[in-house]
Formats: structure tokens, sequence, C-alpha cells
């Protein structure tokens, strides 16, 4: 597969064979590594490379191997990871109550696998996709540390309305999800509505349009963190926000009348933080006593 890939300037490449002169001598031996620091015009053509010694040669890409390529772990049998989803749930606008006649499926959840895929030298991925079926699940201990700092995304997932599958770990994680909410969501949605509104804001001066639909969600995550500061719930639904949000979608909403509703929502969360009855930080080990029982039942499996 390496041959396919055009190398850049900056990589270090392995010989795969000794290089030497027409009279025999050997100029860099097999195995010695280099830097490219010249491409050709086309793969018919040579690069150029440096070795340590500060001595350059030029060699084909089929004489070339790239380096960390060559040192990676490998192995022919890749895991169907897939099948130890063990939640999945369907988030985004369908979710939220958002969703048209052209709106996709998104699902989103965790998987976990046995241990010896976790203890073997491969490890196993932090999160699954599937770009083509819209599908995101991370490795359990991932998807916790995310819920823990109160990712939205995560939190959602624990909170859709719309469970497709949830195995009897899952279950057992969805029963104590309340311990995952803290004081973090005002930081963590907060933060991030400011610096994406300010994002906004400059793409208006500039190019004087926005991204209307990442407008809508902002709006619907100030909402969303309102409501759990107040009644300690994730508010996935934006039930009777639905025809405004879906005006801001539309572009509908001029942008001093979507600012404005912005910065009051702002107060609103200022203020629900001032009351909530949320605790200041999630219960971790709560969370890692779960972590560890979900581990142990997969070194049975």
């Amino acid at each position: 597969m390496s041959e396919l890939r055009f190398l850049s300037t900056g990589t270090q490449v392995v010989l795969r064979s000794a290089s030497v002169t027409p009279s025999g001598a050997v100029r860099a031996p097999a195995g010695a590594v280099g830097v490219v620091v010249q491409i050709p015009a086309d793969a018919q053509h040579a690069y150029r490379v440096r070795f340590p010694d500060g001595q350059e040669h030029a060699f084909l890409r089929r004489e070339l191997d790239i380096r960390k390529e060559l040192q990676a772990v490998q192995t022919d049998a890749v895991p169907d990871y897939w099948q130890y989803v063990g939640l999945r749930v369907v988030v985004g606008s369908r979710a939220f109550g958002l969703d048209t006649d052209a709106s996709d499926t998104d699902r989103r959840g965790y998987y976990l696998p046995p241990a010896k895929l976790h203890w073997s030298l491969w490890g196993v991925p932090e999160q699954l996709e599937n770009g083509k079926t819209q599908e995101t699940y991370w490795e359990l201990q991932k998807f916790l540390t995310l819920a823990l700092k109160a990712n939205p995304n995560v939190l959602e997932v624990l909170y859709s309305p719309l469970v497709e599958y949830a195995d009897p770990l899952a279950q057992e994680l969805l029963e104590i999800r309340q311990v995952f909410l803290s004081k973090l969501v005002y930081q963590t949605y907060n933060g991030y509505v400011l610096s994406q509104f300010k994002r906004l804001d400059a793409d208006l001066r500039v190019h004087g349009e926005i991204r209307w639909k990442h407008a809508m969600h902002l709006l619907r995550l100030l909402l969303s963190g309102i409501a759990v500061l107040k009644s300690s719930e994730v508010m996935v639904h934006v039930g009777n926000h639905r025809d405004r949000l879906l005006a801001v979608k539309g572009g509908e909403l001029p942008w001093d009348d979507l600012n404005r509703w912005r910065l009051a929502l702002h107060r609103d969360f200022d203020a629900a933080f001032q009351t909530t009855r949320l605790p200041e930080r999630p219960d971790h080990e709560r969370v890692n006593t779960f972590l560890l029982r979900a581990r142990r039942r997969m070194l049975e499996t």
C-alpha cells in the first residue's frame, strides 16, 4: 500500500535495498533512514533523499518505505469491533424534534470490546465511525470520560428519547446517567457557544453570511444547558422552541434579533447557574466503579 502513496518533503523513509555505485561500492545500506528533501513532478521520476551523514541520493518510490508504516505493528486480521456496540441511540435533528423530510438519521453510542482485544498489541480504536450511515460509537472508557467533562454530544446520547438498542450493561448506565451532570455543564456549554458565536460574527462581518444551521444548534445548546441546570435533566427535544429554531436555520430571523435572543439566553443561563442544585463535579467514583464492573464482564467474554 505504501508504494501507492506520494511522499512529501520531510517524510522519513527507509531504503528497501542497498544503494550502490556503478562500481559496486555501497552508498547506503538496506535499512538506512533518510529524509525526503525534494519530490519529483510525477511517479516516474526520483525523490531526493538526505541521509544523516549529509549525503543526498536519488531514489524511485518503489525503493523506499515510509519509516512510520514500516515500524507499525501489523496484523492481517482486523477485528469486527461493530459487533460490540452496547448502546445505540438516535441523536441529531430527529431526536431534537427539528427534523424535516430531508434530515439524516444520526446514531451514536458506545462499544465495549473483549479484554483480549484491549490487551493485544493493536489495542482498540477510541471510536468507530461510518460516514455513510452517520454512525459514531466511542469505546466505553472514552465515552464515560467525555460524559464526565459534560460533552454535550455524549450527554445527549445518554438522554436521547430514541433508544434503538441497549444491552443490560447499557441499561445500567442509563439508570445512573444523572451522575454525569454537574455545574461543569455551565462552563462547557457556555464556553463553546461563546467561542462559536464569535466566529459567526466574524463570518458575518467578513463574508456577509453565516451558517444558519450552526447558529440554530448553538441556541439549542443554550436552551439545553439552561434546562440541565434547572431540572437536572438534559433536554434533547426542543419542544415549543421548534418553530423559532427552524426560522433561525432557514435564515428567516435577522442577525440582530438572533443575537438578542442569544444574549437573553446567556442571562438565563447565568441565573440558572446561581440557583442550580447540581453538584460542583460529577460522581467520578461511581462512574469508575461502573467502568471496572464493565471491564470485568469482558474478561469472561
